[in-house]
Formats: C-alpha cells, sequence, structure tokens
C-alpha cells in the first residue's frame, strides 16, 4: 500500500486507525507537540505502554498519542511517511526499513524472547495427530502479513523443523483475525501471542503447539535470547526530537518497572478496560504473568542478542551480504534507555 494512502487527513487519522479501528488517545495540553506512537495491535505483550498512559509515566514534555497500526509493516509505512515519531512491532521491522534506505533505530526493547513466536492450532487438528512443531508438513500457518515480524518467525521455525517450503504460510491481517481463522479452521495454525493462546484454550477451540515460555524449546529453535517487540525511531527523529524519545523511552521503562513492582492482577486492573477490550480479565492475567518470565527488565539490546536477530533475517528476509551492513551500532541506540535507568 503506497504511503500516501496513509497521509491525507491528520485529524482524522488520529481518530481512526488503518482499517477503522478506534485508536487510543492521550490529549495534549496546547503547548505541547503531538509525539505519536504506533503499536502493532492490542495484546497485553505491549503492557508497559499501557501502564506508562494510564500513570502519566509520558510527563510533559511529550504528549503521547497512542495509535493500533494494526501490523508491522503498515507501522513501518506510517514511520517511513513521518505520520508517527516511533513504531513498535517486531525489531527486525526496524532493521528492515534501514535496509530499505530509511534509517531506522531500535531504542526499546520489550523482552527477551519473541512474544508471537507461539504456535496455536486448531484443537481437532491437534487431536488428529499433528501434536508438536515437526508435523506441521503439508498444514496452513497463518501470520499477520507477509516480511512481518510473525511472518519471519513462521519461515524460520518451519526450516528449523526441517520443514522449508512444506508449510503454507497464509497472510490474515490482524491477531483477531489469525485467531478467527483457526477457531474456523481457515487455517491449521497461526503464530501467536500468549494471550491468543489462553483466549483459544479458554474457549476450546486452539490449543499451544509451540511454546516461548519452555526455555529448553525456545533455546533449541533460537539458541539463547532475541529481542523480540521493540520500540523504533528514525534517526531523523532522534536528531531532531530527543527530548519526545527520552519521554517515551522513559516512561516505557516506568512501565516495565511497573509491572515487575506490582502483582499481575493489580496491573490487569490498570489496564483492561482502557486498552484490552476483548479480552477477559483472567486471559490478561494469565499473560502478564506469563511474560513476566520473556518480558527484559532492564530494556537493553545487547550487541549478542542484536546478532542472533540478525541472524535469523539473513538469507530469510534479507541476503547476507545486506544484513552485513546493518550493523549493530547503526540499528541500535540504547543511549536513552541508559538515560532512563541512570547508567549514563
Amino acid at each position: 500500500m503506497a504511503d500516501h494512502a496513509f497521509s491525507s487527513n491528520r485529524r482524522q487519522f488520529l481518530g481512526l486507525s488503518i482499517g477503522g479501528a478506534l485508536t487510543i488517545t492521550l490529549t495534549a495540553p496546547a503547548h505541547a507537540a503531538s509525539f505519536d506512537y504506533g503499536i502493532a495491535s492490542i495484546d497485553p505483550i505491549y503492557s508497559a505502554a499501557y501502564v506508562a498512559l494510564k500513570k502519566g509515566f509520558f510527563g510533559n514534555s511529550a504528549s503521547i498519542n497512542l495509535i493500533n497500526t494494526q501490523s508491522g509493516p503498515r507501522g513501518k509505512q506510517l514511520l517511513a511517511a513521518k505520520q508517527i515519531g516511533c513504531s513498535t512491532s517486531g525489531a527486525n521491522d526496524s532493521v528492515a526499513l534501514s535496509l530499505a534506505g530509511k534509517q531506522s533505530v531500535l531504542v526499546y526493547t520489550f523482552d527477551v524472547r519473541v512474544p508471537f513466536a507461539n504456535i496455536m492450532i486448531n484443537k481437532e487438528v491437534y487431536d488428529s495427530g499433528v501434536n508438536s512443531l515437526e508435523k506441521l508438513g503439508g498444514r496452513s500457518l497463518g501470520i499477520t502479513a507477509p516480511q512481518s515480524a510473525t511472518w519471519l518467525m513462521a519461515v524460520y521455525m518451519a526450516e528449523r523443523a526441517g520443514l522449508k517450503d512444506k508449510v503454507t504460510i497464509r497472510p490474515l491481517g490482524d491477531f483477531a483475525t489469525m485467531m478467527g481463522a483457526v477457531k474456523t479452521k481457515s487455517v491449521d495454525a497461526c503464530m501467536a501471542t500468549y494471550a491468543m493462546l489462553e483466549k483459544g484454550k479458554e474457549e476450546g477451540w486452539g490449543v499451544p503447539l509451540y511454546e516461548i515460555v519452555d526455555a529448553a524449546a525456545w533455546d533449541k529453535v533460537f539458541g539463547g535470547p532475541v529481542p523480540g517487540a521493540a520500540a523504533y525511531v528514525l534517526a531523523d527523529t532522534i536528531a531532531e526530537r530527543p527530548d519526545d524519545v527520552q519521554a517515551l523511552v522513559s516512561g516505557l521503562c516506568k512501565g516495565t518497572d511497573y509491572i515487575f513492582a506490582n502483582s499481575s492482577d493489580d496491573v490487569a486492573d490498570l489496564i483492561l478496560t482502557d486498552h484490552l477490550t476483548g479480552f477477559s480479565k483472567a486471559s490478561v492475567v494469565s499473560a502478564l504473568t506469563t511474560f513476566k518470565k520473556v518480558w527484559s527488565k532492564d530494556n537493553m539490546i545487547m550487541p549478542e542478542t542484536y546478532s542472533r536477530l540478525a541472524s535469523i533475517m539473513s538469507d530469510r528476509q534479507y541476503p547476507a551480504a545486506e544484513m552485513a551492513t546493518a550493523t549493530y551500532e547503526k540499528n541500535v541506540d540504547m543511549k536513552f534507555v541508559r538515560k532512563a535507568r541512570g547508567l549514563t
């Protein structure tokens, strides 16, 4: 989709996200320039952002408008067109944007394991004998969009299971559409967040085929920590609006700390009504409790974890020669996290 499709009417855009979904907006003081923050979907994996909004952790130096961009590729397009100041989706989306010629920089990570690398399968299909990753051959696997983080995880995991080109990968849109497709058996399985797994189990039509919280299973496929959901900005934005980037990152870090300092039940009570409609409280509490095992406590992307992400992308999303130009030094800037955490 061309960039101009997103830029015709800014006021209208802030009222509606792509596809007509209602956005979540924190109204700016009259004197403050807004800083629009796009998140790829509505899900508990982004709870640090929801907490930061509810608790006022973003402060007064930036007025944060939280927008549901509904997918990583759409978030990239909006960021490239400067329709938003920051995007959150898979960390690979930031690297992809840089390789496409629009230098993007990762400034914060939510986690140390990719939170949407779970796989949920239709229960009837599972009960028929498709009960492991290695048995997905000849089956269909739903993702959000081509070249998205869910696409990359699907391709990589299928290859690691010896199923290269043996799984039909189908782009379906947002997480809600993916769940509906598994429920109706339009696809056999889909990439999933933990909240999606919980909803499938709760309603009886979906079961986990692969879960990121299983440390041994994770290390077998991925070999160690990998930044998954991350916040990234254009390099130009760092130069032009460093105070706003700092306010955003500092707020997200405070959101992270609040989550780890408080019970999952209390966090769910704080954010459920305004930010996670469509999820039951039980599923959100369960997701929060589980994600505390894989969320990053310091929000840092280190050279070794970035290198692991780059190796997953190499010769899948981009040729190895291109990935060699996407260095840590060019694509990651942790000074905002360090300042937020008093490390500088």
